[in-house]
């Protein structure tokens, strides 16, 4: 088996059982021990429930958000829920992408907002209609590898004392085979707390977290460019718990234009405005904020064929 594929757990002949078998993996959860037997192997599962949060803007591709939507429910361990964020006015070809699947899943809610207002407030919005303790971020463009949830949900049981976790991605342009780089990020709470000063320790997209812990450290606050960073390092520094699954849990949907995106004069000076901010609240010494401030202004401002290089060969493995 390749890093890329995925067994789907088998769920037939499911036990209750008082007293769990030591030679047997099991998964704990509300209270009662589950396994599930397969043919030649042992399995476990799990009833712990789940919310999955989305954003989704006027400017998104009905193809994409099918394909993402569809990867959401086509899971080994499927969500108790779906919220939906509508942020702003959609395409017809988006609304029609929606209604859709409505249809096809009563737990699919959409949240719908007036005018865009941009990710970290359609989150925000979002978080308030998401019924359970643990919820897991989802891209409206990119594709959750099959086994995603199950492997995120059976972690965070296994480890309470974790707040947030997220995985390795796989990024690729235009067919999720097409794979032109990958992100991987440091597993364990303490790598993280030494990662977290210079680089976002977390992908995003494919995070789960619980709800309390978010709503702690005050949710998602305008940061342009850095929300999610931002809000790590508030969560980090209310004491919260981080991980990272070593395994691909997400295709992540890039292009060509990605890499102009993320770059320019402008992108440096919000970058440096970050790297300032951390200093301001004490997780950078002076001398740090200015060294990284430059390290990663130099890349903003390079051109865009060298810039793309950077990332797919550098900082990304």
């Amino acid at each position: 088996m390749n890093e890329f594929s995925s067994t789907t757990l088998s769920t037939h002949q499911l036990k209750k059982v008082a007293t769990p078998d030591p030679e047997v993996a099991t998964a704990r959860c509300n209270n009662e021990t589950y396994i599930s037997l397969s043919d030649n192997t042992t399995t476990t599962t799990t009833t712990t429930s789940f919310s999955v949060l989305i954003s989704v803007y006027s400017r998104e591709k009905a193809s994409n958000l099918r394909l993402s939507l569809e990867s959401v429910f086509e899971q080994t361990l499927p969500p108790t829920e779906v919220v939906l964020v509508e942020d702003g006015p959609l395409t017809p070809e988006l609304y029609d992408v929606i209604e859709e699947y409505r249809k096809k899943h009563a737990n699919l809610h959409s949240v719908k907002i007036e005018k865009n207002g941009g990710l970290g407030n359609a989150l925000n919005e979002g978080l308030k209609h998401c019924h359970y303790e643990l919820v897991a971020r989802m891209d409206s463009d990119d594709i959750c590898f099959p086994d995603r949830f199950e492997r995120q949900v059976k972690f965070m049981t296994e480890h309470p004392d974790i707040d947030v976790c997220s995985g390795w991605m796989s990024e690729f342009e235009g067919e999720p085979t097409n794979r032109i780089s990958t992100k991987k990020v440091p597993s364990t709470h303490e790598e993280i707390s030494h990662y977290i000063k210079l680089r976002n320790p977390l992908n995003h997209p494919a995070v789960m977290f619980k709800k309390s812990a978010v709503d702690a450290a005050g949710g998602y606050i305008h940061f342009t460019l850095f929300e999610d960073w931002y809000l790590w390092v508030r969560m980090w520094q209310n004491g919260a718990k981080f991980a990272n699954i070593p395994a691909y849990l997400l295709n992540f949907r890039t292009s060509a234009d990605m890499f102009r995106r993320r770059g320019g004069f402008k992108y440096a000076c919000l970058s440096a405005k970050f790297q300032w901010m951390l200093h301001d609240i004490k997780m950078l010494s002076w001398f740090e904020a200015l060294r990284y401030s430059l390290m990663r202004g130099t890349v903003y401002i390079m051109p865009n064929w060298m810039r793309k290089l950077v990332y797919s060969k550098i900082l990304r493995r």
